[in-house]
């Protein structure tokens, strides 16, 4: 498969996964998923059957509709697919931001083996919502070096969870649309991510460990054992966006290499 395929078969699914849980309002150029339901919203992207010049007035457009809904300012694409848009969302007053887009090649075992019990998070663990709460944790405290916040950081967030929000999270790994693994140490999960599938195409997403547990392979212990079982269940194109090219390279261990340029666009004070 060429560069190009994959690249197509990404931008497919993000214009496909969204619709399970949101409907599809098309705004000239841009389409905008409004969720049709409790649950997180969604985004706004460039429509795969308008492939047409994009301006700052239909940016701002969909801006407004997303105030006027109440839903996050929020643009994803693909730089390689639709390269002026970056330009245009600075335009009109966004703030841009690019992250490495990666995909599987042949995926190898983590460098450095966790000293953890990783594994599938089932619906029904006792321990889901504390691994549901790891991530927000981690990218509280953005970055790789090793700081304070741990397992207390982690059950405030939990207790906070609402209980829509882990119903839908049940719901989501019930239904197999998601699935989450998590490291496991003797305090409970120290480290968590998850992916979509849909197609053939899974897209790993928000891996992160306790600030206090990194810098001992469990997020490439996770990223390996997410990619292993999306394999397994018939996916051929893996991908992740990378924070920056120092995260890239952690992943670029198991086998992921750099094919594109993942694009987001928000307001400046989000």
């Amino acid at each position: 498969m060429s560069d190009y395929e994959i690249i197509e078969r990404i931008d497919a699914f993000c214009d496909t996964a969204p619709r399970r849980r949101a409907n599809a309002e098309q705004l000239g150029p841009l389409i905008l998923f409004v969720p049709a339901g409790p649950g997180w919203p969604y985004y706004a992207r460039p429509r795969r059957d308008l492939r047409t010049v994009v301006t700052v007035a239909d940016v701002r457009r969909v801006r407004a509709r997303q105030r006027e809904l109440l839903i996050p300012e929020s643009f994803e694409w693909i730089q390689e697919v639709t390269p002026g848009l970056a330009t245009v969302a600075a335009s009109a007053g966004l703030t841009v931001h690019s992250h490495p887009l990666l995909t599987l090649g042949t995926l190898a075992p983590p460098p450095d083996p966790p000293r953890a019990t990783i594994r599938v998070v089932r619906p029904d663990d006792p321990d889901l919502v504390t691994a549901w709460a790891v991530p927000g944790v981690a990218f509280g405290w953005p970055g790789t070096e090793i700081g304070e916040a741990g397992v207390i950081e982690r059950d405030k967030v939990a207790a906070g969870h609402d209980g829509s929000t882990i119903g839908l999270l049940r719901d989501r790994l019930e239904s197999r649309e998601s699935v989450l693994v998590a490291a496991f140490g003797p305090a409970g999960p120290l480290a968590a991510g998850s992916y979509q599938l849909a197609d053939g195409v899974a897209e790993i997403t928000g891996v992160g460990v306790l600030p206090s547990s990194r810098q001992r392979g469990l997020g490439a212990g996770v990223t390996a054992a997410l990619a292993a079982d999306a394999i397994a269940r018939g996916a051929d194109v893996v991908f992740l966006s990378a924070t920056d090219d120092q995260v890239a390279r952690i992943y670029a261990r198991l086998g992921f290499r750099r094919i594109g340029t993942a694009m987001i666009a928000d307001p400046p004070h989000a």
